[in-house]
């Protein structure tokens, strides 16, 4: 497992570990604000080369699910604060995910009770849990030329917040069906003008976002999450490998800190991504199909291979916080509870042991 612990350049930054934790929705952030329970919790993995947070909300009219963190006001910087200051206490680094959610939304989440907002007005076919049962996603209002111009400054303002907050950089949600991804893929983009219809016009978007943000924190500071094919939130693309293919290379000249890629049977556009990259690769390994965890043995082929440049897993940080150790160990490692996955309190959260002498 040597190649986990090998130090790797990402931005600006200089990790100490290949072992990426990746951004995982907690719902654990009352009011759009990151408490102590989040500054404890991402501080027990501040082992990790790099912790990128769980999606956060650029606008009010971002947020796509209850208790998520937002990133655009004074107030949730300052508790995002927090956080930063308790994972650089304990020698780590840490970007924040920021996540529109776009139509993965419903208005009961906003002040004025908006509809949530989409390049077409179609709706996801998937719903927002509640505490008061589940909500059909409605259809989304079709986003105006002003709504673009305004969710891409939105981008920029929530990535000036995160500096004040202490992040050592952001991470742009452009995966998972999410706005960034509507715009990218031709089921949730049916737009006419100069941002829907062929592959040029529908990563304009996604550019634009990641050149404002470039230019508001410097492009070392700003990374992308991409899930090529990926059928999460009622995606479905037809032409994925041409797709990316084209992002990459329209992505490149910006010199991000990295992109990032969430596979789900999908190694054949990885590797056209690899070929096409200049920079950082990060890669969550997943090239089977099915919802198993990346395992330390899939990070380890994929930095051999050099298809990766570093490797991020979820559930395997999200239950071990100690995780470089463990893998050091050989084991063992504790499997997550489903059950505790969102919401609710310290229990699966923050509550998952570290190895004592005797599991070594």
């Amino acid at each position: 497992m040597r190649e986990l612990f090998e130090p790797v350049t990402v931005g600006d930054l200089d990790l100490p570990n290949r072992l990426v934790m990746a951004p995982m929705t907690r719902s654990r952030c009352r009011g759009g604000l990151a408490g102590e329970l989040t500054a404890e919790y991402y501080g027990q993995r501040a082992a990790a080369g790099l912790i990128i947070v769980e999606g956060t909300q650029p606008c009010a009219l971002g947020q796509g699910y209850i208790d998520t963190p937002g990133l655009h006001t004074r107030e949730q910087a300052a508790a995002w604060r927090r956080v930063t200051d308790e994972v650089h206490r304990r020698g780590g680094r840490i970007f924040v995910q920021l996540m529109h959610s776009g139509r993965i939304g419903h208005p009961v989440l906003y002040p004025g009770g908006e509809l949530p907002i989409a390049p077409s007005p179609i709706p996801s076919g998937e719903q927002l849990y509640t505490a008061d049962g589940m909500l059909d996603h409605p259809t989304p209002r079709e986003m105006t030329m002003v709504d673009i111009a305004r969710a891409v400054e939105d981008f920029a303002q929530a990535a000036r917040l995160a500096m004040d907050a202490g992040f050592d950089g952001v991470e742009l949600h452009g995966a998972s069906g999410y706005l960034i991804h509507q715009f990218l893929s031709d089921n949730t983009n049916r737009r006419t003008d100069a941002y829907g219809g062929s592959v040029e016009r529908r990563i304009r978007f996604a550019v634009e976002v990641a050149q404002a943000v470039a230019d508001a924190i410097g492009p070392a500071r700003t990374g992308m999450r991409l899930s090529p094919g990926i059928t999460y939130n009622g995606m479905a693309e037809s032409d994925s490998e041409i797709l990316y293919t084209e992002l990459a290379r329209a992505l490149a000249p910006l010199g991000l800190a990295y992109l990032h890629v969430s596979e789900n049977d999908t190694r054949d556009i990885t590797k056209l991504l690899r070929a096409e990259w200049p920079g950082t690769l990060i890669l969550n390994p997943h090239p089977w199909s099915g919802d198993g965890p990346a395992t330390p043995e899939d990070g380890v082929e994929a930095l051999r291979s050099g298809l990766a440049d570093a490797v991020a897993f979820a559930r395997l940080w999200l239950a071990n916080p100690d995780l470089p150790a463990r893998i050091a160990a050989g084991g063992p490692y504790t499997q997550a509870d489903p059950a505790t996955f969102y919401g609710g309190d310290h229990r699966g959260y923050t509550d998952y042991p570290t190895l004592t002498a005797g599991d070594l």
